[in-house]
């Protein structure tokens, strides 16, 4: 860029800086406000789930750390990276994220400390995200069977790294700033969903098969199994599993 626009290094830092700061303060106006799937969707892949706020997943993004940092980072396909949690609605829209866990860590680790955090995952009573095999079956995270609306969280991660080229490789940043700038692309990638509705972006990711309010309420606040809430997913499923046979 400084040789695109004639200007030096330390000019472009910080401006940098001062975009992404200012971008981040915008978080509580970008973050997307999770609502529940009601008894009125008519969308094939969500209807089944009444209550649900949408899905989550972890991804890792190559960083650039110390040496000395370098082992608590590797992650199991042997890169360098930060395992990061993202909660989006079913439209495709971040409602939380939490970047900064070595990617070494197990998905469930990260999922239980965003849970536990002051300004964390809220999840109210009664609703739940959908979430793979990874974060375990428990009250507030469901873990279907195969299912289609699960995907739209892995078709979000996967916008936002056709978009941003900055998460397709480590940059020079401090970690901390990494993990700045991969939370404004968070943030940046929902107000394009808001302005954009048709992201021509789409046509470029593989096909869905191959892939605050006022008063107080009552939020799920641990994550143990219960027998209760596994067999309330069992049912769901033999449910789904009666209509498409007798659909088909």
């Amino acid at each position: 860029m400084k040789h695109d626009f004639i200007r030096s290094g330390r000019t472009i830092s910080k401006h940098f800086h001062s975009v992404l700061k200012a971008v981040l303060r915008l978080s509580s106006i970008l973050l997307a406000r999770p609502l529940p799937v009601d008894d009125e969707c008519q969308d094939s892949r969500w209807r089944w789930f009444k209550g649900c706020l949408g899905a989550l997943d972890g991804t890792h993004i190559e960083v650039r750390v110390p040496d000395s940092d370098k082992g608590r980072y590797w992650n199991r396909k042997g890169q360098i990276s930060t395992n990061v949690l993202g909660l989006c609605n079913i439209e495709g829209m971040f409602t939380y994220v939490l970047s900064g866990w070595e990617g070494s860590a197990a998905d469930g680790r990260v999922l239980r400390d965003a849970v536990h955090r002051p300004a964390g995952v809220k999840v109210p009573t009664g609703n739940y995200y959908l979430c793979d095999n990874g974060y375990g079956n428990v009250e507030g995270f469901l873990t279907p069977y195969r299912v289609l609306a699960r995907n739209v969280i892995e078709r979000t991660f996967g916008l936002l790294k056709t978009r941003w080229g900055i998460l397709r490789s480590p940059s020079y940043y401090p970690i901390r700033v990494q993990n700045q700038i991969i939370v404004a692309c968070c943030l940046l990638h929902n107000f394009v969903r808001m302005e954009m509705p048709d992201d021509p972006l789409e046509g470029e990711l593989p096909d869905e098969a191959d892939m605050s309010v006022d008063h107080v309420i009552e939020v799920v606040s641990t994550l143990d199994a219960t027998p209760q809430w596994t067999a309330w997913r069992d049912a769901l499923a033999t449910d789904m599993y009666t209509e498409w046979t007798h659909r088909n």
